[in-house]
């Protein structure tokens, strides 16, 4: 970019940041975000209503721990099928749809599980419902990434996060409330009003506008520029918002009426299933540069939130509890409630300091934290273990501890790293594939927990589990950036460049400063 190309930009960004925002326009973008992330309400509940129904489970159908295993871990495996036709569906249908859609299959799965008469049908909506999670968790960070301006995206884009705990502590408050049921009859209701949030989220979602990248890649720039005007703080941003995305999508600048996408760009030409096969190549086979460090951050992130054992923790509460020495099913139960009141009540906390503190030190504060407590709830349970009857108090104040600092940062964080660092023409694509390494390892995890206590002792797994913390600080310490006020393009741009060139500013809104908004420029691949 020629200096005076530069000076003609940043008097461009000046004058978007001198305007003043509307208030209105926040809340329109606040309200979308909502909507979308109660999507995540589905498996958070799901997370949390399983760890208790477990209990009645067993006993009523007189299954084994290892079956309970499979039970529990087992539809994080069944997400790979939502979270893979995600990438697809949401390109081809818009993001919108595939939000009702996840909602139509947790429905049904809900209603399944809840009218079970066995193991193997239990297992069948295990399927669905698990197909609807993977559905749901690909979108709806997605699509609030698209739809969020800069200035407070990383607060809309933790919203999935809020939800999954806002649904873990209903799941924990469904068990204590049917638990007092026949024990056939109360855990078929603790499943089975899982439907129950779906009803209202397709509801509420037809109220939605579009992601106005996902209208840009359709060639629909009027309905996208509608939409970036209602969801960005000011008119100048909205305008610069759309120049970048038109660019990243290969539509030329001075185009502002609807288009004919770029051959290949829409699924509903010819050329669709060769841009298709052409992503996953540049994704997987042929990556860039920058493409490979962001898929690397992407897949990492995912991959150390659930490797550092928080599903064995939310899934297990009662069975470590009762390790811990908590043995009535009551107490257990009441315990697992305020577990889950603890999680909802960090990770707003942390909805507020993403746009104010950054990522990058939530997430490296949080693991520390996560480290720490660990080892804590490690050393309490193996004295337990040994007779030490006075350790409870420290299991439990451990556990805590370990899902404040897990909602703080890694919790939130992963899910706004994960949405903004992938590029626009690979987004959805590699947004499902890090969404399938989050769900396989939470399937490992879950499935495995009850065999590896068995194996080298229930303390000993959670030293592991500290062990797995400490490389996961490590990695983010060495490879992950700060994205906070950055614009989606413009995170493409740093990543391109290979390193962190331009601080955050303070205020925490950035506007682009790259050749992205001239109107020849070419965006980085």
């Amino acid at each position: 970019m020629t200096d005076q190309e530069v000076g003609a930009n940043n008097e461009m960004i000046s004058d978007a940041r001198a305007a003043p925002t509307n208030p209105r326009n926040k809340r329109f973008a606040v309200a979308c975000a909502l909507l979308a992330s109660m999507t995540s309400i589905i498996l958070g509940y799901d997370i949390g209503v399983m760890s208790g129904a477990a209990i009645f489970i067993k006993e009523d159908l007189k299954i084994t721990d290892t079956e309970i295993e499979i039970l529990l871990g087992i539809l994080n495996i069944y997400s790979l099928v939502g979270s893979y036709a995600a990438g697809f569906t949401s390109d081809w249908i818009g993001r919108r749809y595939t939000i009702v859609l996840a909602a139509g299959f947790f429905f049904v799965g809900a209603l399944l599980m809840g009218f079970a008469t066995g193991y193997v049908f239990l297992m069948v909506g295990r399927f669905v419902a698990g197909i609807g999670v993977g559905y749901a968790l690909m979108i709806a960070p997605v699509y609030t990434a698209e739809v969020a301006p800069a200035s407070s995206r990383g607060f809309l884009t933790s919203f999935p996060e809020v939800f999954i705990n806002i649904g873990i502590l209903l799941g924990y408050v469904s068990n204590y409330t049917f638990s007092h049921l026949r024990t056939s009859i109360g855990w078929r209701f603790m499943l089975g009003v899982g439907a129950i949030p779906s009803i209202f989220l397709a509801s509420g979602v037809l109220a939605m506008p579009e992601s106005p990248r996902w209208l840009v890649l359709r060639g629909r720039l009027r309905e996208a520029s509608l939409v970036l005007e209602m969801t960005s703080d000011t008119p100048d941003e909205a305008r610069l918002r759309l120049e970048e995305i038109k660019a990243a999508a290969g539509i030329p600048a001075e185009c502002d009426e609807d288009c004919t996408v770029p051959k290949g760009t829409d699924y509903k030409t010819k050329g669709g299933s060769d841009r298709e096969m052409a992503v996953w190549k540049e994704l997987l086979l042929r990556p860039t540069p920058a493409v490979r460090r962001a898929l690397l951050m992407a897949v990492g992130i995912h991959f150390f939130q659930q490797a550092s054992g928080i599903d064995s923790v939310v899934l297990y509460s009662p069975r470590v509890f009762e390790k811990a020495g908590i043995r009535e099913n009551k107490k257990l139960l009441g315990t697992t409630v305020a577990l889950g009141f603890t999680k909802t009540l960090f990770i707003l906390v942390a909805t507020f300091l993403l746009d104010r503190v950054g990522r990058r030190p939530l997430l490296l504060g949080s693991t520390g934290g996560m480290l720490f407590s660990l080892l804590g709830l490690g050393l309490g349970l193996t004295l337990v273990d040994h007779g030490r009857e006075g350790a409870v108090g420290l299991c439990v104040a451990s556990i805590l501890a370990y899902v404040a600092f897990f909602s703080i940062g890694m919790g939130p964080v992963t899910w706004v790293y994960g949405s903004e660092i992938l590029p626009l023409r690979l987004r959805a694509q590699g947004a499902s594939i890090a969404v399938a390494v989050n769900r396989v390892t939470s399937g490992v995890i879950t499935m495995t927990f009850i065999s590896l206590y068995k194996a080298i002792t229930i303390g000993g797994s959670f030293f592991l589990y500290g062990g797995v913390a400490a490389i996961a600080w490590v990695f983010f310490f060495t490879c992950l950036p700060e994205t906070r006020g950055r614009t989606l393009e413009d995170i493409e741009d740093l990543l391109a460049m290979g390193k962190d060139k331009e601080k955050a500013p303070a205020d925490g809104v950035e506007m682009p400063t790259t050749n992205s908004t001239s109107a020849n420029a070419t965006p980085q691949r």
